[in-house]
């Protein structure tokens, strides 16, 4: 994302707080991992722009609320209790670079 420089750097950020928080918090028992949902639908795009975005995931559309939520759920389980330190990546698919299997540009070599 060569257009996002401060949004790369928070998250990455991010990223490095939760690896430490986890390294932390783990003698407590505490885990700690961040979610990257990818773009979610909350309706704060509309008409091309909306479409365009969809045609960047694999299956056409946007991650609904739903979708990052059902993760999250899921962490705060004893099934997940294992998992510390991590960011997980639910993105569906999500390209942020145009591939040949998102543009109609024949690939090139």
């Amino acid at each position: 994302m060569p257009d996002e420089v401060a949004y790369a750097l928070a998250k990455g950020a991010l990223a490095s707080a939760t690896r430490t928080l986890a390294t932390a918090l783990g003698p407590r028992r505490i885990t700690v991992n961040a979610v990257n949902p990818g773009p979610v639908d909350t309706g704060y795009l509309t008409g091309e722009d909306h479409g365009a975005v969809a045609a960047m995931f694999d299956g056409g559309r946007w991650a609904e609320p739903d979708d990052p939520a059902r993760l999250i759920t899921w962490l705060t389980t004893d099934e997940a209790g294992w998992i510390t330190g991590e960011v997980i990546n639910s993105e569906g698919g999500f390209a942020r670079w145009p591939h040949p299997a998102h543009t109609s540009d024949p690939p090139t070599t």
